[in-house]
């Protein structure tokens, strides 16, 4: 979602940096600078906020949010751009894959809230699918999952619907009581509440998604993450921003299939970010305050639906380093093709006051002799 750090450049500063570079210079990316501006191969700079990365056909395409410049750009008034690269470090802009809707009765409409899009290759109808948090509006009221559909890549993306999740279907890991619809005076007791999509005095961790059964569950800050039997899973923020949940997807990647666990009740996790390795689940999340960054966290798995057990912050280096994420949050993980056990920890930089000048934090995923995950601060480098 939404992550503080003010930048002193300005939309005029990055333009006039830009035309100052000489021509060489805009395309000689052969790197990663963490934190710096990123231009394209035109030379303009990248404009791809919460974003997710998808291998397909010898090429990457990098998928998110396109910001304007000021407050407004927290907003979704453009759509979801895309990106093309042969090697991660030269970019080449593919446009606007799924456009805002000029229509105000649109649930996509220009001026909501458009956030996280990942976008997935289904093998089995040879669609390309973009799942996306949606709020109809301007405040984090609806909690939306939406979905789009394209026969290309690089699209046009056709908007299909948005709602809430899962409605009717009780998670798979809880049991007896937790499976019946709240009584009335557990309802009274949530209406007390005020959620503010941070952790809350008497926050209620067995009520919010049973509240919701009918109507669908909450999804906010979300990532897709599709396994080695092409099996999709859909991992979001819900109850109030307060749990995790899991859902695996239908075989098409378009809806739900009712088969979904809870993960860590009440401890407020947001920005999952999950990759595979020898046979284990990690998975990157932060806390959640609002835009200020936090201290990441690390968790792993045997299997996708959990048990998932907690591993700390995967952050090593400063104190400042470590309890702020480098200044970032996790959006997804990249596995690098043909470089076994590779892996990219993409994260942003937000900038709030000036959203199109949030910035992108891309470091390795290193390990240690245990084979755990772990970051440290690159100010450039090479995978």
């Amino acid at each position: 979602m939404h992550r503080f750090f003010i930048h002193t450049f300005t939309v005029i500063s990055i333009v006039l940096m830009t035309l100052c570079l000489p021509a060489a210079a805009k395309n000689a990316n052969d790197s990663f600078k963490p934190g710096e501006i990123w231009l394209d191969e035109a030379g303009t700079p990248i404009n791809a906020h919460g974003g997710g990365i998808l291998f397909h056909e010898g090429r990457y395409y990098w998928f998110g949010e396109h910001k304007i410049e000021g407050k407004e750009g927290n907003f979704a008034h453009v759509g979801v751009h895309c990106y093309s690269s042969e090697d991660l470090y030269r970019w080449k802009d593919e446009g606007i894959a799924l456009k805002v809707s000029k229509n105000p009765k649109s649930d996509i409409a220009k001026g909501g809230i458009l956030e996280r899009p990942k976008v997935v290759y289904c093998a089995k109808t040879k669609k390309f699918v973009m799942w996306f948090h949606l709020e109809i509006g301007q405040n984090y009221s609806t909690a939306r999952s939406a979905v789009a559909v394209a026969d290309t890549v690089t699209g046009p993306y056709r908007f299909i619907e948005s709602k809430r999740i899962n409605a009717g279907f009780w998670p798979m890991n809880v049991h007896g009581r937790f499976k019946e619809p709240l009584r009335a005076d557990e309802t009274e007791y949530l209406k007390k509440i005020q959620m503010r999509g941070g952790p809350v005095e008497g926050y209620p961790l067995d009520m919010i998604y049973r509240r919701d059964f009918f109507d669908g569950q909450m999804a906010r800050d979300m990532t897709v993450f599709v396994d080695d039997d092409g099996t999709a899973y859909h991992i979001y923020s819900s109850e109030e921003n307060g749990t995790l949940h899991i859902a695996r997807l239908t075989d098409d990647y378009l809806n739900h299939s009712g088969d979904w666990v809870r993960v860590f009740p009440g401890k407020f996790n947001e920005a999952p970010a999950i990759f595979k390795k020898n046979g284990k689940y990690f998975m990157f999340a932060s806390g959640c305050t609002g835009w200020s960054p936090n201290a990441a966290r690390l968790a792993v798995a045997d299997s996708i639906m959990g048990e998932w057990t907690e591993l700390g912050n995967p952050c090593r280096g400063t104190e400042e380093e470590k309890n702020f994420t480098f200044h970032s949050q996790s959006t997804f993980v990249i596995p690098v093709v043909g470089k076994p056990d590779t892996f990219i920890f993409m994260a942003d930089r937000w900038n709030p006051e000036n959203a199109i000048d949030g910035r992108y934090v891309w470091l390795p995923v290193l390990f240690d002799e245990n084979g755990i995950p772990y970051l440290e601060w690159r100010d450039e480098w090479k995978y």
